[in-house]
């Protein structure tokens, strides 16, 4: 077993370890705050894509609709007869 001499409490090794570790700290917080925006920041672009991607989707859907109308309402009668024939089952 190797015998290790603890520093004296006033030594100087004893003063920059508590500095040392700070310093480390500082950097892993400075570091993960800074991860942390850059996924905020993508979550935030992800969003809006999202969003985007809905609103089109939406404005395709209605403007099919309005160009037509009866196959629009025969298609949703289907699936509502598809469902409700599903939920009958249950």
């Amino acid at each position: 077993m190797v015998n290790v001499k603890k520093p004296a409490a006033g030594s100087t090794h004893a003063r920059t370890v508590p500095r040392a570790h700070q310093k480390v700290g500082r950097t892993v917080r400075d570091t993960a705050h800074e991860t942390i925006e850059q996924l905020r920041a993508g979550a935030a672009d992800c969003a809006r894509e999202g969003q985007d991607k809905v609103q089109q989707v939406e404005r395709s859907f209605a403007q099919y609709v309005r160009e037509q109308p009866l196959q629009s309402i025969l298609i949703a009668a289907a699936v509502g007869l598809v469902l409700g024939r599903f939920w009958l089952r249950r």
